[in-house]
């Protein structure tokens, strides 16, 4: 039977691009996003290319009972989940804290910390009765190294680093395996939508420096997912080799 591996906010970046690793590596995919036109697209371009199952979920994971009404409609057959990747998180705004947006604030919190608890607590349990799984978080470099104006999403990122390390203790006897996956700079829609569709601003942050893609950080998930049953891998830190942390940052002239 093959595995199935459940990823939150497929619809692009890092969440559509760990789609392709793992139906390249033979998993069925149960993906979820809130653009179901995306969904749909990947879908179908997933399945022209690679023999898995593809099921689609569309829902807001800030939604708690959108999210458990989703995860409930599942036929029989799709509701095995073997691996989950909590990728769905955003940036909104990039102020000192006494500039910040409400607004903004909210919908970090709400997706970040929030929508990752209410998709774990429905397939962590799922896993707790099986007696296998594996929970692969993502995390940021910025959940251990805070950045000026960064503060609410550093702050969520902490979370997500700390709920990781509390994930792990809480189902360790239950042979569930927690993987958290901090990855620095990455080119993705991540910074147009901190900056609220502003692409000038959002393409500035990436100017003189080769970042990571999606597809990098696919592969680091995929890695440690298929990691030999009695290995947990608990953390990964990736970055971009002219990144040293969230303050170095060499940019080519």
């Amino acid at each position: 039977m093959k595995r199935r591996v459940l990823i939150t906010g497929a619809t692009s970046g890092i969440g559509e691009a760990t789609a392709w690793a793992f139906a390249d590596a033979g998993y069925d995919l149960l993906l979820t996003g809130r653009r179901s036109e995306r969904l749909k697209a990947l879908k179908s371009e997933l399945m022209e290319n690679f023999e898995v199952s593809v099921a689609l979920l569309c829902f807001d994971v800030r939604d708690r009972v959108a999210t458990e009404a989703a995860l409930g409609s599942l036929p029989e057959e799709c509701r095995r989940v073997d691996v989950l990747v909590n990728n769905a998180g955003l940036a909104s705004g990039l102020e000192h804290i006494d500039e910040g947006d409400p607004a903004d604030w909210n919908a970090m919190i709400d997706t970040n910390i929030k929508g990752l608890l209410n998709v774990t607590r429905i397939i962590s349990a799922q896993m707790v009765e099986r007696g296998s799984g594996h929970i692969v978080n993502l995390g940021s470099i910025a959940g251990t190294q805070p950045y000026e104006n960064g503060n609410v999403y550093c702050a969520t990122k902490h979370a997500v680093h700390g709920l990781s390390q509390a994930m792990r203790i809480d189902l360790l006897t239950h042979g569930v395996k927690v993987t958290e996956i901090r990855p620095g700079m990455v080119e993705t829609e991540f910074s147009k939508v901190r900056f609220h569709g502003d692409e000038a601003r959002a393409a500035a942050v990436y100017q003189g420096v080769e970042p990571l893609t999606g597809d990098d950080v696919a592969d680091a998930i995929l890695w440690a997912v298929e990691a030999p049953d009695h290995v947990n891998i608990d953390e990964i830190v990736l970055t971009p080799k002219a990144q040293a942390n969230s303050y170095y940052v060499n940019r080519s002239k």
